[in-house]
């Protein structure tokens, strides 16, 4: 199980220590705070330094270079098309005009506010919650009194998701052994919905299988975690650094 959680949150390679220490529940309550500040702000500057906090948590967390900026990018291929939209869809001071269409100034602004936004957000939830493992990242939302339901689909999602997932590789390479191509054609789109039909009728007969393995295991509704999650002084320390940083923003926002 231990290679597809790995998989699953892609970062387990770097939680070697240091900062990578801090008791997962506060650096679950340090992203969510840094988050709805975030989105509260609406200064450039104040942006700007939070956009920068944001990175500088990521280095510190030492996160992978490449696999991150590939993750940032694939969020910004939606941003860029905001960007384009946005000024045409937002009244306001012309910036100029294609035909019939007018660009506004506040459209502009605004798009690349919530540009800026995102993309601190995102680089702080990487590092401070990516960089965990799922079970981690469970035991922290249970001990933070998130619903044990939730919890418990967090786990299985993540233990299972790749198994769906050959499960879908060998029902499109059967489909492949029938010499099935995709083209822009009924017969396509009616295979490809006999397709995710055939993956849910699987899915729901493993999960039964599941449910009675589990049930003769003495599962009765209820995973039990076995984490030994303390606060040390450490984590106070980070916990005060990350308070006292949030309102400063907050500070220069509505200064």
């Amino acid at each position: 199980m231990s290679h597809i959680l790995e998989k699953a949150t892609g970062d387990h390679d770097v939680e070697v220590g240091g900062v990578h220490s801090i008791d997962p529940r506060v650096r679950v309550i340090v992203m969510v705070a840094f988050a709805v500040v975030v989105v509260s702000l609406s200064k450039f500057t104040v942006l700007g330094v939070a956009l920068v906090l944001a990175l500088l948590i990521a280095l510190s967390f030492h996160l992978p270079l490449a696999r991150t900026a590939r993750r940032v990018a694939t969020m910004d291929a939606f941003i860029i098309f905001m960007l384009f939209m946005l000024p045409f869809t937002v009244p306001g001071e012309e910036m100029f005009r294609i035909g019939s269409l007018i660009a506004s100034w506040e459209g502009l602004w605004q798009a690349l506010e919530i540009a800026i936004k995102a993309n601190a957000i995102i680089l702080a939830l990487l590092a401070l919650v990516g960089s965990m493992e799922a079970t981690t990242l469970g035991y922290a939302l249970r001990r933070l009194c998130v619903p044990e339901k939730l919890v418990q689909l967090l786990f299985f999602t993540v233990r299972y998701i790749e198994v769906l997932g050959q499960e879908y590789q060998r029902l499109r390479s059967a489909m492949r052994a029938r010499a099935f191509k995709q083209r822009n054609s009924l017969h396509t789109w009616r295979s490809v919905g006999y397709l995710l039909g055939m993956l849910l009728v699987r899915s729901l007969e493993r999960s039964e299988r599941i449910l009675g393995a589990m049930k003769c295991r003495g599962y009765t509704g209820r995973l039990y975690a076995l984490d030994t999650l303390s606060l040390r002084h450490a984590d106070i320390v980070f916990a005060g650094a990350s308070a006292t940083t949030l309102m400063i923003l907050l500070w220069m926002q509505y200064a």
